[in-house]
C-alpha cells in the first residue's frame, strides 16, 4: 500500500455520565481521528485515544498533533509498505508517543484489512465470534449513586465490573459493593494512586475476592509492584507500566503482576499490541482489554483485538450507547447479554458515520 492522503480530524464528543478517577473527571472527550488514503482510493480510520491533559501518560491531543504532523505522517507518506507491521521499523528513530503512532498505524491495519478482503480481526489472527465484556464505572458522588449504577450494570449484563478506587474512596466503598454484590466478578482500579506505604490497606482489599487490583502503584514502575505483588493473594495487573512488548518481559521475569491490561494506544499500536499478547500467551498470563473513552472507530479496532485467543478475562469495550448519544460508526456497538459480536465485514466492520464525524469535528486538516 501506499498513502497520499491524511486528513486529522480533530472532535469534541460530550459523554453521556461525567467519567471520575482518582485524576478527575471528563465531560467531554476531544481526541483526533486520522483518515488516511491509498493510492487505490481505500480509506482507512484510526483513533488517537491521547486525552487533553498528560494525566494517563505524557501524551496529549496537541502532542500528538504535533507528531503526526511533523514526524509521523510525513515518514508514511508514498511510502511503499506491504504491512502494517513495517511502521514499528519506521518510526523506529522516534521514541515513545505511542498514541500518536498508533492512531496513525490503526488507519493502516484498516487499509491493510480491505485490500486483503478481511475483517479486522481475521488479518490479526482472531478465532472468536463474539467477546465478553466488561464495564469500568468511575467514582461517583454518593454511595448510593454507586451501588445504583452497579446494579444497572449488571442488570444490563456484564461480565465483569470495574470499579475506580482512590485513597479515602476504597476499602469501605468495597467492602460496601461485596455486600450488596457477593457474587459479581469486581476488580479495582487505582490508577497509581497508592505507594508501598499503604501495603496494609491494599492487603485488606485480599478479602474481597476480587479479579485483580489494577495498577495500584507508580504509572513507570516495575521494581514496587514485584514487592508488593509477594505480599498480596490478589493479582495485580498492569496498565500504565506496559508500554511495549520489553515492558511485559520484564514485568513477567520481575513477578510484578499476574494479568496484563493491552491497551492498543498505550503500546504504540496494534501490531505491538499482538506482540504483547502472544508472548503472555506463551508465559500462562492473562490478558483484556483495556479502554480509553474511545468513540466508535477505536472501540472497533478493541473487538478485533480482543478476538484473539489469549484474551480470557472481560475487557472495558462497552456499548456506544453507555457512552455516547450518538457514536460515529454504523452501526453502533451493541452488548447483546454481556457480549458483542465480532463483526466479519471487511476492514474494522463497522461504517464511519461521515455525518457524526462532521457534526462532532471542531477542524480539520489534510495532508498530502
Amino acid at each position: 500500500m501506499k498513502i497520499k492522503e491524511v486528513t486529522i480530524h480533530h472532535l469534541k464528543m460530550r459523554l453521556k455520565n461525567p467519567f471520575s478517577t482518582s485524576f478527575g473527571t471528563i465531560d467531554n472527550k476531544e481526541f483526533l481521528l486520522l483518515e488516511a488514503k491509498d493510492e487505490q482510493g481505500t480509506v482507512g480510520w484510526g483513533e488517537s485515544v491521547a486525552f487533553e491533559a498528560p494525566w494517563y501518560t505524557e501524551e496529549t491531543m496537541k502532542t500528538t498533533w504535533h507528531m503526526l504532523e511533523d514526524f509521523l505522517i510525513p515518514l508514511v507518506i508514498n511510502k511503499e509498505l506491504q504491512h502494517p507491521d513495517e511502521l514499528g521499523e519506521l518510526f523506529k528513530g522516534i521514541r515513545k508517543n505511542y498514541m500518536a503512532k498508533s492512531a496513525i498505524e490503526g488507519a493502516l491495519w484498516d487499509i491493510y484489512a480491505q485490500q486483503t478482503n478481511q475483517s479486522l480481526a481475521e488479518a490479526l489472527g482472531g478465532k472468536k465470534d463474539k467477546i465478553e465484556v466488561g464495564i469500568s464505572i468511575g467514582i461517583q458522588k454518593t454511595m448510593e449513586k454507586q451501588i445504583e449504577v452497579v446494579n444497572q450494570a449488571i442488570k444490563d449484563g456484564y461480565k465483569r465490573i470495574k470499579l475506580k478506587i482512590k485513597p479515602g474512596w476504597d476499602f469501605n466503598v468495597l467492602r460496601t459493593l461485596r455486600e450488596h454484590f457477593p457474587e459479581v466478578p469486581m476488580m479495582a482500579d487505582a490508577n497509581s494512586a497508592y505507594t508501598l506505604e499503604d501495603v496494609a490497606l491494599l492487603q485488606q482489599l485480599d478479602e474481597f475476592n476480587l479479579m485483580m487490583i489494577e495498577q495500584p502503584l507508580a504509572y513507570d514502575d516495575l521494581i514496587d509492584h514485584a514487592t508488593l505483588q509477594k505480599q498480596l493473594k490478589t493479582p495485580i495487573c498492569l496498565d500504565e507500566s506496559i508500554c511495549s512488548l520489553e515492558d511485559a518481559k520484564k514485568a513477567i521475569e520481575l513477578g510484578s503482576c499476574g494479568v496484563i491490561n493491552i491497551k492498543i494506544g498505550r503500546v504504540g499500536g496494534i501490531s505491538e499490541a499482538v506482540k504483547i499478547h502472544d508472548y503472555c500467551a506463551e508465559k500462562g498470563i492473562p490478558v483484556w482489554c483495556g479502554g480509553m473513552l474511545e468513540a466508535g472507530i477505536g472501540r472497533a479496532h478493541n473487538i478485533a483485538l480482543t478476538s484473539l485467543s489469549n484474551f480470557v478475562m472481560p475487557g472495558d469495550t462497552a456499548g456506544s450507547s453507555h457512552y455516547w448519544e450518538q457514536d460515529i460508526i454504523e452501526p453502533e456497538v451493541v452488548v447483546e447479554d454481556g457480549y458483542i459480536k465480532v463483526p466479519k465485514e471487511v476492514g474494522i466492520g463497522y461504517q464511519p458515520n461521515l455525518e457524526a464525524i462532521k457534526k462532532y469535528t471542531v477542524e480539520s486538516k489534510v495532508y498530502r
